[in-house]
């Protein structure tokens, strides 16, 4: 299939990236598990065996006229360990190479389909400014999104880093998460070859 570039010739690009049917549980499942492999789960509080102290009862059981108790480090006590205290977790969902792959292409396509995704010739700016971005984006009709090409210039992450809902993202970085959330996504020639060789 072929697909427009902004300002230049038409690039033909595979159908088996491009052009696949969307399966929106694939896609829940994969984002879901890159979500959940970010989360640090190092997370820790003590219980009440966790608790120093406590050895002893801290006072008898009768005869005092407090509450009876057995421990100073129960959970209502002030110092107390906690009752169901969280331990550091590994969070991560296991999705394999096929399914991880699949989803992005899937993904690429429903962006096709959707009319988000602009293809450009390059993306370059002469300065490390905002303005020029800005107006580059302009140019392209794109007011947020995410801007992808093979390798990104330094100018283009300074100039662009400014702007509100405007993101980077060299090609060998791609992830669904930022792919699905981008309201546009601007890729070069060179991001396109890349991706395709990559998922081919």
């Amino acid at each position: 299939m072929e697909l427009a570039v902004a300002g230049g010739a038409n690039i033909e690009v595979s159908d088996r990236v491009f052009g696949r049917e969307f399966s929106e549980p694939l896609v829940h499942q994969v984002v879901i598990s890159y979500l959940a492999g970010a989360r640090a789960g190092t997370k820790a509080q003590k219980n009440r065996s966790d608790v120093s102290g406590g050895g002893r009862k801290p006072w008898r059981q009768k005869g005092t006229g407090n509450a009876r108790a057995g421990t100073i480090r129960s959970p209502i006590w002030r110092t107390g360990g906690v009752t169901f205290a969280a331990r550091p977790r590994d969070f991560t969902q296991k999705v394999n190479r096929k399914q991880y792959r699949s989803a992005i292409k899937a993904i690429l396509s429903e962006l096709v389909r959707q009319e988000r995704l602009v293809i450009v010739d390059e993306l370059k700016l002469a300065e490390p400014k905002s303005r020029l971005a800005r107006e580059l984006l302009d140019g392209l009709g794109v007011a947020t999104g995410l801007l992808i090409d093979s390798e990104p210039e330094g100018n283009l992450y300074l100039g662009a880093r400014n702007l509100r809902g405007v993101f980077v993202l060299a090609a060998d970085r791609l992830d669904p998460v930022s792919l699905v959330s981008a309201e546009k996504v601007v890729m070069t020639r060179a991001a396109v070859e890349k991706i395709q060789e990559w998922l081919a």
